[in-house]
């Protein structure tokens, strides 16, 4: 699959740089670039790209609130933050707005592409610095969603999806795809993960119906 890249980044010697790097990769083509948020919501209808390359320090909107904008739009586009600030309360921020990656700015030229790579075949990617420190900061809890701190307190009780469905009185359909959010937003990368967490932490994050 041709990876159809859009590179965000309001410096223009930054997207120069990229487009340079990635001209000799044959599985990526970059499509189209931008340098705001205007410039984004544009080119997002007219070059059609499956991948974007974010810049989270923009100076009219920012890149989490951009993200979050583009995938209102098209829900299933996959978004990759370039940044050069490593807090996790940012990688945190773009995870809940929906990127399903972080790689710093100063990472090898070889990483971005392997975190450009992982994003577009549906994975998450974290800059290895990023990913340590995530795994030893406890997940605030407004990380998740009211309704998927119901259902991992429903997988940490081993219920199925079709239990929780009927629990929560959604469809089984809804209930995977809050699954698999969860995942996402907490960087599990199986379900095996997913339930492992849940039965060490579920009973942090209260049962269904409880908002406290």
């Amino acid at each position: 699959m041709t990876i159809r890249l859009l590179l965000v980044d309001d410096h223009p010697l930054v997207r120069d740089g990229l487009k340079a790097r990635l001209a000799s990769e044959t599985d990526i083509l970059v499509v189209g670039e931008a340098g705001d948020a205007f410039s984004a919501l544009h080119e997002l209808e007219r070059c059609t790209p499956n991948l974007v390359l974010m810049d989270i320090g923009m100076k009219d909107v920012n890149g989490i609130e951009l993200t979050t904008k583009l995938l209102q739009i098209v829900p299933q586009l996959g978004v990759l933050m370039l940044s050069m600030y490593d807090s996790i309360e940012y990688v945190q921020r773009s995870l809940q707005a929906g990127a399903r990656g972080y790689v710093l700015k100063d990472a090898p030229a070889s990483e971005i592409l392997n975190a450009l790579r992982t994003v577009a075949s549906g994975g998450t990617y974290l800059s290895a610095p990023i990913a340590q420190r995530m795994f030893r900061t406890p997940v605030p809890r407004n990380l998740l969603s009211t309704r998927e701190h119901d259902i991992l307190a429903c997988l940490a009780s081993g219920q199925s999806s079709k239990q929780i469905a009927r629990a929560l009185e959604l469809s089984v359909r809804t209930v995977e795809s809050h699954r698999q959010n969860i995942r996402r937003k907490l960087n599990l990368e199986t379900q095996a993960d997913l339930i492992k967490y849940a039965v060490e932490h579920g009973s942090r994050h209260g049962g269904p119906g409880r908002t406290g």
